[in-house]
Parts: C-alpha cells; structure tokens; sequence
C-alpha cells in the first residue's frame, strides 16, 4: 500500500493515482458543498417560518428569533471562505469595506451606539457575502427543487392568509409577534386587513407571493418535472392571494412576472404557446374564484384599496414614480444634506430606531435610498447604492443573455430580484432576507450542473 509520498514518487502510478486523488478531493469538495447546501435549505425555512415561530410557537423568545438567521449567514460564509469558494469581486468587498467603516463612524462621529452599528454593518458584512455563498453552492438543479418547494408552501399559505383575511384580529392565526392579541393584520380596506401568513409582517407575505410569481411562470413556459395539479394548485394560491393581501405591490409584481414570461415567449414559438395555454387556465380559474362569495369579497376590498390609494398617490403613473422612483431620485437629490459620515450606521433599522429611541420610528427615513445615505453619509451611502444598482445590471445582462441561448430560469428570477434588489428594505429582516436570497438564486440558477460543478 502507498504512503501519499510514494504516489508522488512513483512515476509509473502517478497518473492513476493523481486520478484517485483528484477523485477524492472531489469527493470530498461534494460533502463539503453538501452540508453548506443544507444551511441555505436552513435558511430558506426559516425565512418562510420566522414569524410562525415568534408569533405562535416560540413568543417567549420572539426578540432573539428575529435574528435567527444572521448567525446561520455567518456560519455559512465563514464556512465557505475557509473552504475557498466565496469568490473576491467589488461588489462583496465594498459592501463590506463600507460595513467595517461604518461601525467605526458610527460609534465614533454618529449616534454612538456599539450595538446598533453592529446591528446595521451586518447587513453589508454577513447578508450581502451570502449571495454569492448561495450562488456558489447552489446550482440551477437547486434551484428548481427550491422552486417546487416554495410552489408546495404557496398552496396552504393561501389558505392562511384567507382565514386571516376572514379572521378578527384577536383569533389566533392573526396573533402578533410575541403573542400580542391586538393582531399582526396591517390597516387594509373595508374592515378588512391585510394578512402577514406566516411572516411576522404584511410586506413578508407580499415578497413570498411575489417570489411564487416568478416560479409559476417560468413552469409554466417550462413545465419538464412538475406536476401539473401541483402548478395549477399554486396557480390557483397566486391568484388568490392578490386580493387576500390587499397589497398592490404584490399586484405589480405578478405584472412583471407576467411581462418577463412573455418577453421570454416571444423568443421562441413553442414557448409562446404555452403561455398561452397558461392564460387560458388562468381565465377559467379566475372564472372559478370569481363565483365564490369568499373571493367576492377579497376582491372589492383590494379594489377599493386600490382605487382609493390611487386617487391619494395621483394614479397609477403617481404610484410607480412615487414607490419605485420618487424616493430614489429624491435621496440622491437631498444626499448633500446629510452629514458626510451619516447618522450612524443602523439608526435606520427597525432594531436600531428601538434601542436608540424605545420605540419603532423612522429616525432617518422611510425610503431605502434615503436611510442609507442618512446612515452613512453621501459619499458611502452612495458607493452602497451603486454597487447594489451595478450588481443587479451585471446579473440582468447575464440573465438575458441565458434567456437568448434557451435557459429562461435565470431571466423569470430576475423578474423579482429586479424589483426588490435596487431598492429593498434591507432594514427590515424579512425584506433583508428576500432581497439577497433571491439574487444568490438567480447566481446559481446561471451554473448549470453539468458544466459548473458546485464549488467550482
């Protein structure tokens, strides 16, 4: 038998044995990436479930669950640079350059709370590097499990969010974060409030839905490997779940799910006519729900939430500029207003604004743009949004050019993470969540197994 110094010294062996080792190192790189792949499973669970734990299993401990995850992210991307594959590119190492700074400024010139600046660095230093962990580990054929997963999930949270809906605030599928009796349910239309499922907040429900949009179109331009109830079951859950939540948000973001499916349709015939079949499916299930009282109902009050917001914001085109657009260009316009080193990274947050002033506020801004540049100053608070805008433009250049050679999968993620990434509530954790795990997917929905083995 050989020692490993034998093999090298044989030159007779060396080119079976180099094989048996290369074979080995893969090997054990696969069990490595096996158990990392696990963590961001992990991770993905407790995303979905956070708020059932804080709200309905574990209320005791609903503080330290709404960081449950961080400790998850950290791990992973500890275990993944001492593994040698969390690659080194500007858009990680700025984010977490300017986190490490940003304690330092915030602790020294800002609001001077050590905790808080640690709250709101690990954003850019934990959560940010996670994505290209998850691009990484991940690849398109684990994404497409996670795809028919979250379709599973979708079903039963429709039918949460309809007993929500249903429910008074005081039952106990609207109990609040920490058992509060008062109800996790937002101000909605009609009497009616919106529904958080299982997530601690509202806006959590809209961002799994909207998560779900992207799937349910893309399966239904490439239904290879799925179950057709199984789609028309989630089908059915999405269109449900528009006038449930009341959230014209998630209303939008089908829309554009809707758009991305039939650019991606008009590039290739057989893929035009799905879509097709899939609008006819859709007009018969909405045929369907639309005779049911309990659908009925749901959807005058989204419609009047929806005219009635309208007629506040000035209409659709006041809508759009003002939610998508108007808070950007307003931050970028206001930057030099600030002091130069900011308020104080994670004075923003929602953590940040409790130790610092007892309570939930908004101590800087509302608007994402407008609390990082408030946080850190205009000259890193604008290096953030720069790196965070560059990196969504590099992956939707990478997406469409998947999407001309075949692989639509990249291009209906991207029709979420285009819409969350630039501009998502990162102070919040389950916006936080949605936003960079998405865009580790859409990373790893580009790597194909075949041709980018895990790790590689």
């Amino acid at each position: 038998m050989h020692t490993f110094n034998n093999i090298l010294l044989d030159k007779r062996s060396q080119p079976n044995n180099v094989q048996q080792l290369q074979k080995l190192n893969d090997l054990s790189l696969a069990d490595s990436n096996s158990l990392l792949r696990k963590g961001i499973w992990v991770y993905f669970l407790l995303l979905i479930f956070e708020g059932a734990l804080r709200k309905w299993f574990l209320p005791e401990l609903a503080t330290p669950l709404l960081i449950i995850r961080d400790p998850l992210a950290l791990w992973l991307v500890v275990s993944a640079w001492k593994k040698g594959i969390l690659p080194e590119n500007v858009y990680m190492s700025g984010m977490v350059l300017i986190g490490l700074v940003g304690i330092f400024t915030a602790v020294g010139l800002g609001h001077g709370s050590f905790p808080v600046a640690i709250y709101g660095a690990r954003i850019l230093i934990i959560q940010i590097p996670l994505i290209f962990v998850i691009g990484r580990v991940f690849n398109q054929e684990d994404v497409l499990k996670l795809g028919k997963i979250t379709l599973w999930i979708s079903i039963p949270m429709a039918v949460l969010i309809g007993l929500q809906f249903f429910s008074p605030q005081s039952a106990w599928v609207n109990r609040g974060v920490g058992g509060d009796m008062e109800g996790a349910g937002f101000s909605g239309a009609l009497g009616y409030f919106r529904p958080p499922g299982t997530f601690s907040f509202t806006n959590g429900n809209t961002m799994f839905f909207a998560f779900v949009a992207s799937f349910v179109c893309y399966y239904w331009i490439d239904p290879k490997g799925i179950s057709r109830a199984l789609l028309i079951g989630a089908t059915i859950a999405l269109l449900a779940s528009i006038p449930f939540s009341i959230s014209r948000a998630l209303f939008f973001h089908v829309g554009v799910s809707v758009v991305f499916a039939g650019l991606a349709a008009s590039r290739n015939p057989k893929y035009m006519g799905r879509l097709i079949g899939a609008g006819i499916c859709v007009v018969l299930a909405l045929v369907a729900l639309s005779g049911t009282s309990f659908f009925q109902t749901a959807t005058g009050a989204f419609t009047n939430r929806f005219e009635t917001a309208n007629e506040i914001e000035g209409g659709l085109e006041g809508v759009l500029l003002d939610r998508y657009l108007g808070g950007m260009v307003g931050a970028l316009t206001d930057s030099a207003e600030q002091p130069f080193f900011g308020f104080g990274i994670g004075m923003g947050t929602n953590v940040g604004s409790m130790l610092l002033a007892g309570g939930f506020k908004y101590l800087i801004a509302e608007g994402e743009w407008a609390r990082i540049i408030g946080e850190l100053g205009p000259f890193m608070g604008i290096a953030v949004i720069c790196l965070r805008v560059g990196l969504i433009i590099k992956i939707a250049i990478a997406c469409y050019q998947k999407m001309a050679l075949g692989n639509i999968l990249p291009w209906m993620l991207l029709s979420f993470g285009l819409m969350v990434f630039p501009q998502g509530q990162w102070a919040q954790p389950t916006s936080l969540g949605f936003c960079t795990f998405i865009v580790g997917l859409i990373l790893a929905a580009l790597r194909v197994p075949e041709t980018a083995p895990a790790g590689k």
